[in-house]
């Protein structure tokens, strides 16, 4: 039994409100593989929000590939994981409350907006070129 999940099983699980976690690669060290915020729509985008100055602004601006990995903390374990592209640009207002809301909810996420300067914001989007999956709900 094939415990990979089907494309549109894939697309729904990333779509779901999990945190990702980024992988970017660095000259003569491994690569900073850290939690991030993202949003996905079957489909469409996969986009994150990161600061130009941060770490992981910097080491984008080098990188011409990423990988993220979202996964389940409970059994049955699941996981998918995607490595592409991706292109930068600046993010707007309106991209940082939508990203804020998904993962605080409308209030906290207006707060979070509220109080935090954008202008450094930058919108990451990645093209998923590979996919992994597990998902041991199958196996149930």
């Amino acid at each position: 039994m094939s415990l990979k999940m089907s494309v549109a099983q894939r697309q729904t699980f990333l779509a779901d409100l999990h945190v990702g976690i980024v992988s970017i690669p660095r000259e003569s060290r491994g690569p900073l593989t850290v939690p991030i915020w993202y949003d996905y729509t079957p489909n469409g985008p996969l986009w994150m929000i990161t600061d130009r100055s941060s770490i992981k602004g910097k080491l984008l601006a080098r990188a011409t590939r990423i990988s993220l990995c979202v996964q389940t903390e409970t059994v049955p374990y699941q996981y998918v994981s995607v490595e592409g592209t991706f292109t930068l640009r600046d993010a707007t207002r309106d991209e940082l409350l939508q990203m804020a809301i998904r993962y605080l909810g409308e209030s906290g996420g207006r707060a979070y907006t509220n109080s935090t300067d954008h202008g450094d914001s930058m919108l990451v989007s990645i093209t998923p070129q590979t996919w992994y999956t597990v998902d041991y709900t199958q196996s149930t």
